[in-house]
């Protein structure tokens, strides 16, 4: 049997289903050895499996990302089978639709721990082991609500918020030390994942996200970039541009649009099952894979990340056409003259 080439090995929080399942086919597509952090056995062996039939190396740990200890634990068992890590990213969280006065305090804990603490406990994790080697990348992955917060939402919005505030302070840190250890925030739209299967509500009808849905695979895309290049941000979708530079612009105005549109745009027709489970504190048993029930209208691509990716090119293309638009200019006024 060949020798196993080895490549990056690339960390994936919440890896089993939705986005991170999406991303962790993205990079064992790409050569990657990939490990799987999640708490359902039966999809984190169905993920590792899908890594292994590309060729990777995979490793699946069940461990929830509120225990600081477990993922420390994780990340060691990681370097000790596999090798050091390269790149880890930070995708695990909760959510719950909800008005806010109707959460318990443990229902709004357990959504912060997951998609904030999880997030600090897996950079810390990370960071623990990169400084020493001055290298690796650390995504964090955000939402267009990192910066717009939604009615329904005020726990998720919360918490993403509070992972924006976390990547301004530990980059410039990182900086401050002269390190090469990169972070980047991923921020996304709304997506076409099993979260609206599972996640808690207290609303009658199922849950549905709002605006232009994008398939997970756009976002497993961008993630990969952004793990490969020299960001700080990267923004994915048109909807994700037009929510934070709207928010920037006209935020009162986006109150009052969301205080009409933004309940009933969150609710499907169809009302919640009977007896339907939710991940709060659980995982859901199954298999859910990457995509959740909207792939009839879901968008498998972005032109704003096409232009994001290219920024470089569109910039000297648009700069060109200037340029021979103003010597186009200049020859008819010298023909003028």
């Amino acid at each position: 049997m060949p020798e196993h080439k080895q490549g990056e090995i690339v960390v994936v929080t919440g890896g089993s289903a939705g986005v991170g399942r999406a991303t962790v086919r993205e990079f064992a597509k790409a050569g990657a050895d990939v490990v799987v952090l999640a708490r359902g056995k039966e999809r984190i062996d169905a993920a590792c499996a899908e890594v292994e039939a590309m060729g990777g190396r995979a490793l699946g740990i069940s461990v929830d990302v509120t225990d600081c200890d477990a993922v420390e634990a994780a990340a060691e068992r990681i370097e000790r089978e596999l090798g050091p890590i390269d790149i880890w990213i930070n995708n695990a969280f909760a959510g719950i639709f909800s008005p806010f006065m109707e959460m318990t305090p443990e229902e709004y804990r357990r959504v912060t721990e997951v998609t904030y603490m999880g997030q600090v406990h897996g950079t810390r994790a990370a960071l623990k082991r990169m400084l020493p080697r001055d290298s690796g990348m650390i995504v964090l992955v955000g939402s267009a609500l990192a910066y717009r917060g939604i009615p329904l939402q005020s726990a998720y919005c919360g918490a993403k918020h509070a992972v924006q505030g976390f990547l301004d302070s530990v980059r410039p840190e990182l900086d401050y030390r002269g390190s090469q250890v990169r972070m980047c925030m991923v921020q996304l739209p709304a997506l076409n994942t099993p979260q609206f299967e599972w996640a808690r509500t207290h609303m009658g009808k199922k849950p549905r996200p709002v605006g232009k849905i994008y398939q997970p695979e756009v976002a497993a895309r961008a993630i990969h970039f952004a793990a490969h290049a020299n960001r700080k941000e990267v923004w994915v979708g048109s909807t994700t541009l037009e929510a934070i530079l709207g928010d920037e612009a006209a935020s009162a105005l986006l109150d009052e649009y969301l205080a009409e549109t933004g309940v009933d745009g969150q609710s499907a027709p169809a009302p919640v099952s009977p007896g339907r489970k939710d991940n709060l504190f659980e995982p859901v048993p199954g298999d859910f894979a990457a995509h959740g029930r909207f792939d009839d209208v879901a968008h498998a691509t972005s032109t704003q990340m096409w232009l994001n990716r290219n920024r470089g090119a569109v910039a000297g293309a648009v700069a060109a056409v200037a340029a021979g638009a103003g010597l186009g200019f200049m020859l008819a006024r010298r023909d003028e003259g």
